[in-house]
């Protein structure tokens, strides 16, 4: 409550900075204001014609003056205690409308809030910043509050106030750059903006970064909802997900961009979230796999950015509906045993006029020295990860995709970036750090503890990074090390690739790219990918990177493929790819689905079903991913017929696996491979079944040791090894 005052005289330098849109503290004249025994209320209302002070008690109406300022209309209430009111806004026609004014509010935000947030901890800041609908001594509306430390007032603009900035200017609390205005009677899906007015007097209208939802593109304003309004169902699956160890357990995940994967046909551009959430989890669980990895899904304004170039971190796209339509898509996921991943950008944002970029007319959100704060061959903004506020409001973001979407796990897009202070820089075009060094200390102190708080707060939502260089222990927890729990192997990728796109003439003169990646396989925790960025700008797609005719490109996809899965480390393939799309993405059209009509892409579709119920089958090829007692060569040296042969364990010898290689089109029908056990050793999978496209030749029995040295082991079996193929043989014990 506001205490009495002896005097209470107008400012009139207030009220001429009211008129000018230009008052950083409304509430300190306009609202109700107690004075001895006297009462004075003022209202700015350059949209009435008159305004009256209504007491809400008794209903009598008190009319107000409006003198010397247009606009501004005041009023004694002489021997008068405080009361209930409303303001009676009239227009040129006397018809009126009574609201509740937002001015008689005292502040919501509480100083703690305020602290926590200038020094960069205040992890649960979105439920403070942004659109909040709330009831305030027992009045129901919204809670709008923005960051802009330097503006010099800040507006709410909407329909309710036809966008008028001068009608809801807010109010800017100490010590803390907040701008906070309380409007009674808002409701949910009202749009809004705020018109921030930098010191230089330019106006321009801001998307709320902390909104949680936003109007369709081109349009990009804001709109109010209430998040907690949706009935969570997943409780068993949020249990099960904290008992579970993600690096011994299966992880085949499926990279999508939601407004690619199927389009509707019935003249709508994009299918809902619950639409995709039930054709995508039928087709995900019939194929075997466990994750589904989603390309951002936060509000972006450039369909071909894929929603790498973000403009509301805090609000997932409306391409495919609302708020509580995404959490419907994660709870459905969840109802389905599958688990949610997001793709998540804190290395950039784009300089779009109604995002983050210059928010309040100065760089806010971005470093000053474009040295730091710009990436040249990208065009966007870089994110001043040492400022405190800027630090919370990534290190909330990744909290608030976790605590109100439930997802399962945040892959960070560009880590390298983030990283280095000369990424993509030419000499001269970079500002070292205080140390002389390449390295961006801020944003390794940002990492840090963004990922140790969210290990903290949930300790089951994996995060992993996509670093393109040899950054040392990404994947070794903070402080030491960076703190992921697993890394893109991005070098696997690149050699791999490189390796398969040759003739398999000349794949003998690069064997060590096909057999490098153990070197540092247990360097950090590694994903194996295959992902959209290497079917994208020219680059082909995974079938067409494959050598040879119709059929030995797909043999060579199926050999791909199995030895991808065979290899330590957790697995991602991009959408399209399980079924040998020729063309290259494209997030203007959906996938090929017609292509079906070839036998060759169903038999290589169900050939990556098997695969994956195969590898969750097999615990030899996901429990010891980490440990390199998981993993043991046979034979990683025979180059000239670009053979290998390895074998996966676990801690119980029946489980070994023995995987054989051929990447020439030469037929073995006698090769000899050393074992690690004597016994016998069963073939359970191979490439050329006649259902996959292959040739049907197989080892049709078991396959018993003998005491023959090879490959530097005194036991060895001998069998059929098609060409182009892999195989997998499962020890039977003695």
């Amino acid at each position: 409550m506001r205490t009495k005052k002896d005097v209470f005289a107008i400012n009139w330098m207030e009220v001429d900075a009211l008129r000018k849109a230009k008052h950083d503290d409304p509430h300190h004249i306009l609202g109700m204001h107690e004075c001895i025994d006297d009462l004075y209320v003022n209202a700015f209302r350059p949209d009435a014609e008159n305004v009256s002070v209504i007491n809400v008690k008794t209903g009598k109406e008190y009319p107000m003056e409006s003198k010397r300022v247009p606009g501004f209309y005041s009023i004694k209430i002489e021997k008068c205690d405080r009361f209930d009111y409303k303001l009676r806004i009239y227009n040129a026609q006397e018809e009126y409308v009574d609201i509740i004014d937002p001015y008689m509010f005292e502040s919501v935000i509480d100083p703690i809030d305020i602290s926590l947030f200038n020094e960069g901890e205040h992890y649960e800041i979105y439920e403070k910043l942004g659109a909040h609908p709330m009831t305030v001594d027992g009045v129901k509306g919204v809670l709008f509050a923005v960051w802009a430390p330097n503006a010099d007032r800040v507006s709410v603009v909407a329909d309710f106030n036809k966008w008028d900035g001068r009608i809801h200017q807010m109010r800017k609390l100490p010590y803390s750059g907040i701008f906070e205005l309380f409007i009674p009677e808002v409701k949910e899906n009202e749009i809004y903006k705020y018109e921030v007015c930098a010191r230089n007097g330019k106006t321009q209208m801001k998307t709320d970064p902390y909104g949680n939802y936003t109007e369709l593109r081109p349009c990009n304003a804001s709109i109010v909802k209430d998040l907690n309004a949706y009935t969570w169902t997943d409780e068993t699956w949020m249990m099960e997900r904290d008992k579970k160890d993600l690096s011994a357990s299966p992880m085949s995940i499926y990279e999508v961009y939601l407004g690619a994967w199927k389009r509707p046909k019935d003249g709508r551009e994009f299918f809902n979230y619950r639409e995709l959430a039930e054709q995508l989890a039928a087709y995900m669980k019939a194929m075997g796999y466990t994750h589904i990895e989603l390309m951002p899904v936060m509000e972006h304004p450039y369909d071909p950015s894929w929603g790498y170039q973000i403009t509301g971190y805090y609000a997932p796209t409306s391409r495919y509906g609302a708020p509580e339509d995404f959490m419907y898509f994660v709870d459905y996921m969840h109802s389905q045993g599958i688990a949610v991943i997001i793709d998540w950008v804190p290395a950039h944002f784009p300089k779009d006029e109604n995002g983050l970029g210059r928010f309040d007319g100065t760089p806010v959100y971005e470093h000053e020295d474009s040295r730091w704060g710009e990436h040249p061959h990208w065009g966007t903004y870089i994110f001043d990860y040492g400022k405190p506020e800027v630090k919370n409001f990534l290190i909330a973001n990744a909290l608030f995709w976790a605590d109100k979407y439930h997802v399962d796990g945040i892959r960070m897009d560009a880590v390298a970036s983030m990283l280095y202070l000369d990424y993509g820089r030419e000499p001269g075009n970079w500002r070292p750090n205080q140390y002389g060094g390449n390295e961006n200390l801020n944003a390794i102190a940002m990492l840090k503890q963004l990922n140790q708080v969210i290990h903290e707060k949930f300790p089951s939502c994996a995060i992993i990074a996509e670093e393109s260089t040899a950054w040392p222990d990404v994947t070794k927890p903070a402080p030491m090390g960076l703190g992921f729990d697993f890394k893109w192997n991005m070098g696997w990728m690149n050699d791999f690739l490189r390796y398969m796109k040759l003739d398999p003439l000349y794949r003998k003169y690069h064997h060590n790219e096909l057999t490098f990646s153990m070197v540092y396989a247990y360097s950090e925790k590694y994903v194996l990918v295959l992902s959209h960025d290497e079917v994208v700008h020219e680059k082909g797609s995974m079938i067409g990177k494959m050598p040879g005719g119709y059929e030995d490109k797909f043999s060579n996809l199926r050999l791909a493929y199995g030895y991808m899965m065979c290899h330590p480390g957790k697995k991602l393939l991009f959408m399209g790819q399980e079924f040998a799309q020729f063309k290259e993405f494209n997030e203007s059209d959906e996938l090929d689905w017609g292509i079906f009509e070839f036998d060759a892409h169903t038999c290589i579709r169900d050939y990556v079903k098997e695969l994956n119920h195969f590898y969750q089958e097999q615990p030899a090829l996901y429990k010891l991913d980490d440990d390199p007692k998981g993993f043991e060569w046979i034979n990683s040296t025979d180059s000239n017929d670009s053979i290998v042969v390895f074998a996966r364990k676990t801690d119980k010898v029946k489980e070994t696996l023995i995987v054989v290689c051929n990447f020439t089109p030469i037929e073995h029908k006698d090769f000899k491979i050393g074992v690690p056990y004597e016994g016998k050793y069963k073939e359970i999978f191979t490439s050329e079944e006649a259902r996959f496209g292959g040739n049907g030749k197989k080892n049709r029995t078991s396959k018993a040791s003998k005491k023959v040295e090879c490959d530097k082991r005194e036991d060895s079996i001998s069998v059929y090894v098609a060409p182009l193929s892999i195989s997998v043989f499962k020890y039977q014990g003695k």
